[in-house]
């Protein structure tokens, strides 16, 4: 009987390959590349014991490097390559490279150009993955951003509410928390007690919310870990305890990962007004700072 050999045995065993994969909530679709040809494409249920399944048997004894682009699923997959083995990149959606004359996107397409760019290595920045313990220390934070807005469009829902049904309120312009407590006690008609009581249930809440945070962040603020960074972040001119553990938790502990000055304050969001047109969007700040990098 004439014995079958399989192409992973001739073309890719022991060597490197290149798999693009594009990420959507139900699907993966996989590209896979090596010695600058495509061998093999497939689609797949998002669940990774079938993708490690996958490149485990199909890819013995091979060197796997695999990219996908960051994106609503945190880094989880990246956490779960890594650990079996695998070397695998998360790249900004904006950085991948994509000739123009290319006007057709579909996944199977993006997870091909995934890999070629890989194995080209045609990108410049990969994204930098926090460990696990700082991605969810650094959710209270931005836990604590999300809720504070929120309770600004409440404050401010209530006061459009009053100004929508000519109710007058004899406060200050600046309304606090005093203020917006009072209006428990303001004489309406029963409808809009139902809705004004809502949304002062709401607001309630939400400072709650808001207290709860901040003492968690207080705690890791004394946290072993971020306690030396956090420390030094404090002790700069102009930055409370709030922006010193945001910036800790953000950036992390050790900075010698970013090749200048300049980088670090792209990666925090901000960065010095150089041209006339940022000196005047930020006139009367000292340091000058605008949004972007």
């Amino acid at each position: 009987m004439k014995k079958t050999y399989r192409l992973q045995e001739y073309v890719v065993r022991g060597k490197e390959i290149f798999v693009g994969l594009e990420d959507s909530k139900r699907t993966w679709k996989l590209a896979v590349r090596s010695e600058k040809m495509i061998i093999h494409q497939v689609s797949m249920e998002a669940k990774y014991p079938v993708l490690i399944g996958y490149l485990r048997n199909k890819f013995p004894d091979c060197a796997i490097h695999l990219m996908y682009e960051a994106g609503f699923k945190g880094f989880n997959l990246y956490d779960a390559l890594t650990e079996d083995g695998i070397d695998c990149v998360v790249i900004p959606p904006h950085v991948v490279t994509e000739p123009k004359v290319n006007r057709i996107k579909t996944d199977k397409r993006d997870a091909r150009r995934l890999a070629l760019v890989l194995e080209n290595h045609d990108f410049k920045d990969s994204c930098y993955v926090p460990d696990k313990e700082r991605r969810e220390d650094r959710q209270v934070t931005r836990t604590l951003i999300a809720v504070q807005k929120d309770i600004i469009r409440t404050r401010n829902r209530i006061r459009k509410f009053l100004q929508f049904h000519g109710v007058e309120v004899s406060f200050p312009d600046r309304w606090g928390r005093g203020e917006f407590r009072a209006l428990k006690k303001l004489e309406v008609s029963e409808p809009l007690r139902i809705s004004l009581a809502i949304f002062l249930t709401q607001l309630e809440e939400l400072w709650a919310h808001q207290v709860s945070l901040r003492d968690a962040l207080r705690k890791l603020c004394k946290k072993e870990r971020y306690h030396k960074a956090f420390t030094i972040a404090h002790s700069l001119p102009g930055i409370g305890w709030f922006t010193a553990i945001r910036f800790v938790l953000e950036l992390g502990e050790d900075l010698s990962r970013f090749g200048s000055g300049k980088r670090s304050p792209a990666s925090w969001g901000s960065r010095a007004a150089k041209t006339p047109r940022e000196r005047r969007y930020t006139r009367g700040a000292s340091p000058a700072w605008v949004p972007g990098s």
